[in-house]
């Protein structure tokens, strides 16, 4: 992700942090124009206002489900992601039996080095793109490689029940790489993102506004509703970040192929 946005670059309990401040003090500054504006509105605006606040609440509420949904669903994919591809890297390794003789070692010399740079990319930030790009061509290297070694092996042997089965997993196993990298470029949209956090702001502020026209204070259950979403809206910024964060997607199952190839 090299085109970097505005909010991907810092830590999720910043942003929660902020977000949380920014919310005490939007609920504070409506109550004060609430009660400024108390004793020069009638009963039907407070009505109305009442109105208002259970529509943005609304809003709010949909929203949330809305980006967890989709931030759930793209953790979800990548771990769908790395299963096929450490399914992918164990069948081609199984298949390296059915080459050529002269060829197999060569190629799990080369699949053992593979399964290393995988597990240790997989573990590195997406903002280090530097570093990231570093292994991205060196796994480019390996596959290009695996390919010639496939291909002398298929000259050397044309049957498809042997080298050619081979090939097929080989192929599958670069192409289960280029999609699990594609889906760790995705996420959420940071103008879903800001438009969440100015509803929750909205909402907030609103809520102290109508507490201000009441003339009645209401402070525990504010605090407590305003942290508890923004737990939520931390658990969505969370889920949205590969290689960062609190929740990630566990790499075990590529470990545990590199262990079992040693």
């Amino acid at each position: 992700m090299h085109q970097q946005e505005l909010l991907y670059g810092y830590n999720s309990f910043i942003i929660t942090a902020v977000l949380f401040v920014l919310i005490i003090l939007f609920n504070e500054i409506g109550f004060q124009v609430g009660r400024f504006v108390q004793n020069r509105t009638d009963s039907e605006i407070k009505e109305l206002t009442g109105a208002v606040q259970a529509s943005i609440l609304g809003l709010l509420a949909l929203l949330l489900g809305f980006t967890f949904s989709m931030s759930m669903q793209r953790y979800d994919d990548r771990n769908q992601a790395l299963i096929e591809e450490a399914n992918a890297i164990g069948t081609a390794v199984l298949r390296v039996q059915l080459l050529p003789e002269q060829h197999q070692e060569p190629v799990a010399q080369l699949l053992r080095q593979y399964i290393d740079l995988r597990v240790t990319l997989g573990e590195v930030d997406l903002t280090r793109h530097a570093e990231r790009s570093h292994y991205n061509q060196q796994v480019k290297q390996l596959q290009g490689q695996l390919w010639d070694r496939a291909v002398r092996a298929t000259n050397d042997d044309p049957r498809p029940v042997t080298s050619g089965a081979f090939v097929a997993a080989l192929n599958q196993m670069i192409d289960s790489q280029g999609q699990r990298h594609a889906l760790l470029q995705m996420h959420v949209p940071e103008v879903v993102l800001l438009l969440l956090f100015v509803v929750f702001i909205a909402s907030v502020g609103i809520l102290g506004y109508s507490s201000g026209l009441s003339g009645k204070r209401i402070v525990a259950p504010t605090v407590l509703v305003s942290l508890l979403i923004a737990l939520i809206v931390f658990i969505i910024i969370d889920l949205d970040r590969p290689k960062r964060g609190l929740i990630q997607v566990d790499q075990g199952i590529l470990q545990d192929l590199r262990d079992s190839g040693r």
